[in-house]
C-alpha cells in the first residue's frame, strides 16, 4: 500500500493510473490511497477508470489536516508517501501568492510531521523500508543564460517566483526532516511535464485547445524561453525507480533531453493540428500566434542534467519530444468531453483576466 498526495492533478493522476498498469504486469497492483483536496486543477474524472476498484481508494482532503493524514497512516499503514500535492501554476502565484505558500510550504510541513510520527512508530522491516518521496521541480534552481551547463542535483537553489520559492521551501523542509529525525525521504526535480489529461491553462494543452476554438495563440515575450519538456509517462517510470532503488536522502534530477523554445513548441503544435485536423478555411493554425506581454521576472532557461538518475538507477525517457507531443495531441484530439468538462466557469474567467487585453 503506498499514500500519494494530490493524485488526482496531472502528473498525480497519471502516476497512479500508470501505478496501476506497471505493478499488474510485474507483481500485481498495489493498492494506494488517494489523497487530494480536488481544487480547479484536481479532476476525479482522469481517474474514472478506477471506480469500483478496490484497489483505489480515493479521499477528498487536504495535506494540511493534519488529523485526516495521521488517521489514513494508522489505518492504512503504507510502505511510502508519495508527495504529488501542490499549486504548480506560475502565473496563478504572481497573481494569488498566498495559497502557494499554504499548500507548498505549510502544507508539506503538516505532511512531513504527519509522516515522523508514522515512521518513528514502525517498527523492524516495515520501518527500514518506508520512504517519503517527494516530488519537486527545476523551477527551484533559478534561470540559467543561453550556455550555462544543465542543473545538477547540486546547483544551488535559486527561485524567481512565488511558485518555485514555495517549492524550494518545501524542498528544504524535506531536506531538513531527514538530516534533523532521520526521516528517509528522497526527492525529486523534473523539468516541465506534458501528455494527457493535462489541464488547460498550461502551454501545451492551451495552445491546443486554443488553436481548434480558433482563439489567439498567446506567446509571452519573443517566445525564446527554453525549458527541458518530459512527457508524463516517463516521469512516472522514473518516479518508480526512485522509489525503488534511490539512496536515501539523495536528490534525483528527472528530465527529458528536449530543451525546446516555448515558440517552436507553439509551432510545432500548429503544424501537427494542421496534419491531424485541419482548419476549415485550409490557412495553418500559426496565424493564430499572437505575442502578449511577457510575464514578471519570466525565467529565460531551464535545462536538467539526469545523468546522475541515468547512471544510479538505469532510467531515461523513453519518449522523443516529437513522439510525446503527437501523443498529447492526438489525445487531445480524442477526448474533446475531457476537455469540455474541465473548463469551468472559473477556468475561462482566469484565462480573461490575465490573456485578454495584454497583446503586446
Amino acid at each position: 500500500m503506498i499514500l500519494v498526495t494530490g493524485g488526482a492533478g496531472f502528473i498525480g493522476a497519471n502516476f497512479v493510473l500508470d501505478w496501476f498498469k506497471a505493478t499488474s504486469e510485474t507483481k500485481g497492483a498495489e493498492p494506494v490511497v488517494n489523497l487530494d483536496k480536488l481544487t480547479y486543477a484536481g479532476n476525479p474524472e482522469t481517474l474514472s477508470s478506477l471506480q469500483g476498484d478496490a484497489r483505489h481508494v480515493f479521499v477528498e482532503g487536504d495535506i494540511g489536516d493534519s488529523a485526516l493524514v495521521s488517521r489514513l497512516l494508522v489505518q492504512h499503514k503504507p510502505r511510502a508517501i508519495i508527495h504529488f500535492a501542490a499549486e504548480s501554476h506560475v502565473d496563478r502565484s504572481i497573481h494569488s501568492p498566498e495559497a502557494f505558500i499554504e499548500t507548498n510550504v505549510m502544507g508539506t510541513f503538516r505532511l512531513l510531521d504527519a509522516a515522523l510520527n508514522y515512521w518513528k512508530g514502525l517498527a523492524g522491516d516495515a520501518k527500514a523500508a518506508f520512504r517519503f518521496l517527494h516530488i519537486s521541480t527545476d523551477e527551484v534552481y533559478g534561470s540559467l543564460s543561453a550556455d550555462a551547463p544543465a542543473f545538477t542535483e547540486t546547483h544551488p537553489h535559486q527561485p524567481n517566483s512565488p511558485y518555485s520559492a514555495s517549492k524550494a521551501a518545501a524542498d528544504h523542509l524535506v531536506r531538513a526532516y531527514h538530516h534533523t529525525y532521520g526521516l528517509p525521504v528522497l526527492t525529486t526535480n523534473c523539468s516541465n511535464n506534458y501528455g494527457p489529461y493535462h489541464f488547460p491553462e498550461k502551454l501545451i494543452p492551451l495552445m491546443i485547445v486554443n488553436a481548434l476554438a480558433g482563439k489567439a495563440l498567446p506567446v509571452y515575450g519573443d517566445g525564446l524561453q527554453i525549458r527541458d519538456w518530459l512527457y508524463v509517462t516517463d516521469h512516472c517510470a522514473a518516479l518508480r525507480c526512485v522509489l525503488h532503488d534511490g539512496r536515501v536522502g539523495e536528490v534525483y534530477n528527472i528530465g527529458g533531453n528536449n530543451e525546446r523554445a516555448n515558440i517552436d513548441i507553439v509551432k510545432d503544435i500548429c503544424a501537427l493540428l494542421d496534419q491531424l485536423r485541419p482548419r476549415e478555411d485550409g490557412k495553418s493554425y500559426a496565424l493564430q500566434i499572437t505575442h502578449v506581454t511577457d510575464r514578471p521576472g519570466h525565467d529565460r532557461r531551464y535545462a536538467i542534467n539526469a545523468a546522475k538518475i541515468e547512471c544510479e538507477l538505469g532510467w531515461k525517457p523513453a519518449e522523443t519530444f516529437e513522439t510525446g507531443l503527437r501523443k498529447t495531441v492526438e489525445w487531445v484530439l480524442a477526448n474533446p468531453q475531457w476537455i469540455a468538462n474541465v473548463q469551468s466557469g472559473a477556468y475561462r474567467e482566469w484565462i480573461s483576466k490575465n490573456y485578454n487585453g495584454t497583446h503586446a
